[in-house]
């Protein structure tokens, strides 16, 4: 199930990114604006803004199946092709555009669209003026990524995380009930994961182990929490992994999927997150596990919320950090 997230192979995309120029007015940027992203909560719409900011922009809307990597590559063409990607949307759909970026070898301006904006939280960026702000000025970062393969596929470029076990299939059972909106389809999801988690097997580095969960994060994440999905670092050049062993109960299992820092710390003081001793970190260059799903449950993993079918016997990830993989827009730090 060979698969290219609008990139190319790996040989392809190792290039120096490109430095980040000054743009005022909009001119040489094309944003592609996802505006189905970020519908369990409030937005403004922000073509006003695009429209009073960046007025020689050129804006792409994605229309109802179309392909982010395509339609970059119909404005690549000719003397006018843009100097700047930019991407309205959430952690998926910019997650895609980083792929994209880096085989253009364009830098990437992130305009905050999605629900939760764990990539854009990172780097430090609130908002959309906060965004064209850093375009205005010129100012970035080089940001590390990791590169997920399954099998020998194609790489994926992942600005978060990828993940294995009972958060992939909370994911699934989720997207299963977007007509309920992402906090009551999450909800719901909860307690079907409740009834039916099981642990998967893992296999590393001739270890074996049952296991929960597996997250492999981009840099360096909060040390506490077992999902991962708030970066501490964007530039570290290293993989953050976390093993939730299969030594606790469901409830556990589940607890630990809490990003949130206030949420967390309510689980820990009732006890219902896992024991210390139940988590493995390892922080390292990169990563290669097999997963067994076990009998009855998904073969899946999610990277930045997305989720990849795997074969149901099993499959192999390999995880590789790569330093200095895309320049992208941010706040001067």
């Amino acid at each position: 199930m060979a698969r290219r997230d609008g990139a190319g192979t790996l040989s392809d995309m190792h290039q120096s990114p490109p430095l980040l120029p000054k743009v005022s007015d909009g001119e040489g940027v094309l944003i592609v604006l996802n505006a189905r992203s970020g519908t369990s909560v409030l937005r403004m719409d922000p073509r006003p803004v695009f429209a009073a900011r960046l007025p020689r922009a050129v804006v792409h809307e994605l229309a109802e199946g179309d392909d982010l990597a395509d339609a970059v590559a119909r404005h690549m063409v000719g003397a006018s092709a843009p100097m700047v990607l930019g991407v309205y949307g959430g952690d998926g759909t910019v997650s895609r555009m980083a792929g994209v970026a880096r085989h253009h070898v364009r830098p990437m301006l992130v305009l905050p669209g999605g629900t939760f904006n764990h990539f854009a939280g990172s780097l430090g960026l609130d908002g959309v003026d906060a965004a064209i702000d850093a375009l205005e000025t010129g100012s970035g970062r080089e940001v590390t990524v990791v590169e997920a393969s399954a099998d020998g596929d194609d790489p994926l470029t992942v600005l978060t995380a990828v993940s294995v076990g009972t958060y992939p299939a909370f994911v699934e059972k989720r997207e299963g009930r977007e007509h309920l909106g992402k906090w009551l389809g999450g909800l719901v999801a909860t307690f079907g994961e409740l009834r039916e988690a099981r642990p998967i097997g893992i296999a590393s580095g001739g270890r074996r182990t049952s296991a929960w969960s597996v997250f492999v994060g981009a840099g360096r994440n909060e040390p506490d929490l077992v999902a991962m999905v708030h970066r501490q670092t964007v530039d570290d050049g290293v993989l953050d992994v976390r093993v939730h062993h299969a030594r606790g109960s469901k409830v556990q299992a589940m607890a630990s999927l809490a990003f949130g820092r206030r949420t967390t710390a309510i689980l820990r003081s009732l006890g219902l997150m896992p024991k210390g001793s139940d988590l493995e970190r390892l922080v390292v260059p990169a990563f290669e596990f097999t997963v067994g799903p076990g009998p009855g449950r998904p073969s899946v993993f999610v990277h930045d919320g997305e989720i990849e079918q795997r074969d149901p016997a099993g499959f192999t990830l390999r995880c590789v950090a790569v330093p200095s993989a895309l320049r992208v827009y941010a706040p001067a730090v």
